[in-house]
């Protein structure tokens, strides 16, 4: 049996159907250098020392709270800077994937 042959797991077979999909309407396959790289991980590492940052203030902030309403408005600002970072995050790595 040849490579060809053998029998291909479900895995195998998905990835090959995505890229006859993506041949079909004219996507193309990049190759990230190692640049690229370098820089998506750079803003992966920055923007997972934020988002930790973020964590300790708002653990510290929640165990100073003495109302139910500060705490929920601490709550509200940490889930809005999470999305915030989460949002710019994604937003970089896609403009880095495009070149």
């Amino acid at each position: 049996m040849t490579e060809d042959d053998a029998p291909k797991s479900a895995y195998e077979l998905a990835m090959a159907r995505l890229k006859k999909q993506d041949a079909e309407s004219g996507v193309e396959h990049r190759e990230l250098t190692d640049a690229a790289r370098a820089s998506l991980a750079e803003v992966r590492n920055f923007y997972e020392a934020k988002l930790a940052e973020r964590e300790v203030l708002y653990q510290s902030a929640r165990r100073a709270a003495t109302e139910l309403e500060s705490l929920t408005a601490i709550e509200q600002e940490y889930r809005r800077d999470r999305e915030r970072l989460s949002s710019e995050r994604e937003a970089k790595i896609a403009r880095l994937r495009q070149g």
